[in-house]
């Protein structure tokens, strides 16, 4: 069932009544032994229909709130069902170890991987020591050198991306918060071995990028992924933050969107009620898709992957004038 954590979420209200009247139910069943499995069975398929319903038609404003809650799946929650064995590594060897950008080794399906991904917190407190999931320059740069050593290597890179953009501290842009990510982009561009990135929940601006040069652009369903939020697109645009609907409409930040545009490659499909619902089995599904993902790239020579792998990006953005 849903969390109490997402109970601010207007559009999940009508699921969580019935959720409630189904717990009600079930526990006055079982104070007075009463034989109510059919009404309840009843009760649980309603549910299901309405989780559909309501899931199928989220607009993009909604699934932005949706994949901001505390309880949605981070990086740190995926990695033991992804790999087989892990370990983080810390630091960008120049004296900072961003807690907002984790990475590290595994093995996954019996070979060796790199992976490195935004990390948001649980709480207020874990949010804190996250910074909200947005990365400093030492979390680009640590990620580099990770990335660095899979290229040296021969291991594949997966990332997973999660956060509502990067740091933009004034401290950031001493540090060189820019240089850092034009970096990764460049090098990332540059590596033989083969890269697939993931977007978890929200995938912000430049925060974004930073991780998100790959060969397979993966996306779960209910995901975005967005140059702006559209709470500061309103504010730019029309100078009023609660036109934010609007702009979400009119950037096109949806999986379904972003697939048509030739911006990702694939949707990853979430448990009903998303990937919070059941993390277990989101993480088993994803799994199963960067299986598959990892096996076709591998059969592709370097020149080849990285051929396509430029291509890809180059044709973004793409359009036609009709005079």
């Amino acid at each position: 069932m849903l969390s109490r954590k997402v109970v601010s979420l207007d559009f999940l209200k009508p699921v969580l009544e019935l959720e409630y009247q189904i717990q009600q139910l079930s526990k006055i069943a079982d104070t007075n032994n009463l034989q109510i499995n059919k009404e309840l069975n009843t009760f649980q398929d309603e549910l299901v229909i309405l989780k559909k319903d309501i899931f199928h038609s989220l607009t993009p404003l909604q699934r932005l709130h949706l994949v901001r809650q505390a309880d949605r799946p981070t990086t740190l929650d995926y990695i033991p069902y992804l790999m087989d064995q892990w370990f983080e590594i810390h630091g960008d060897r120049g004296g900072t170890d961003d807690s907002a950008l984790v990475a590290g080794i595994g093995r996954f399906n019996g070979r060796t991987v790199v992976f490195v991904g935004h990390q948001r917190g649980k709480d207020t407190k874990d949010n804190v020591v996250r910074n909200f999931g947005m990365a400093s320059p030492g979390g680009y740069r640590k990620a580099l050198r990770l990335m660095e050593h899979a290229n040296r290597f021969g291991f594949p890179i997966f990332t997973f991306i999660d956060t509502p953009g990067a740091w933009a501290g004034i401290e950031a842009e001493q540090l060189g918060q820019g240089e850092a990510i034009a970096v990764n982009l460049r090098e990332m561009f540059s590596f033989n071995v083969p890269i697939i990135c993931t977007i978890l929940g929200e995938g912000g601006s430049g925060g974004a990028l930073g991780i998100g040069i790959g060969d397979r652009i993966l996306m779960l369903e209910y995901a975005v992924y967005t140059v702006a939020t559209p709470e500061a697109c309103a504010a730019i645009l029309w100078k009023d933050s609660t036109r934010s609907l609007e702009a979400a409409e009119a950037l096109k930040i949806t999986a379904a969107d972003l697939q048509l545009l030739g911006i990702i490659d694939n949707i990853v499909e979430e448990p009903l009620g998303g990937s919070q619902e059941d993390p277990a089995n989101a993480a088993h599904i994803l799994k199963n898709k960067l299986v598959i993902e990892l096996n076709i790239l591998l059969n592709l020579s370097d020149a080849e992957r990285k051929r396509i792998r430029y291509s890809k990006f180059r044709k973004m953005g793409n359009f036609y004038e009709v005079s």
